[in-house]
């Protein structure tokens, strides 16, 4: 599926969300990814991979193999288990890649990176 951009106003994406972490709503979320999928170059929703976690730094990181420095990637804290399995399904009906099913119930963290030959999903 095409990348259709919602409109919104504000600054919410980050380059380096670590310094931009805080809880959110749905809604907050997934406008926080798709003004961060503007900076891609990627055009299709297929070219991106969707997940909640409990440990970012282990999931996108360490077992996704997504380059800190040079990787495109994007997470929120979610308000609840709820709220970041909401935000996972709703990209994964737009074509993400991913599954549903996964994590804890810890599992406060969206998190979303663009799929490279070096990544894992």
């Amino acid at each position: 599926m095409y990348i259709m951009f919602a409109s919104h106003s504000g600054k919410y994406g980050c380059d380096v969300c670590l310094n931009n972490v805080f809880m959110a709503t749905k809604v907050k979320i997934i406008a926080d990814i798709n003004e961060h999928l503007q900076k891609s170059t990627k055009k299709y929703y297929s070219d991106f991979y969707i997940g909640i976690t409990n440990d970012i730094e282990r999931r996108l990181f360490a077992e996704h193999k997504v380059s800190r420095q040079h990787g495109w990637w994007i997470y929120r804290e979610a308000d609840s288990k709820t709220v970041a399995q909401a935000v996972e399904e709703y990209f994964l009906d737009k074509g993400m890649k991913g599954d549903t099913g996964g994590g804890d119930n810890r599992s406060f963290f969206v998190y979303c990176y663009e799929i490279t030959n070096y990544t894992i999903e």
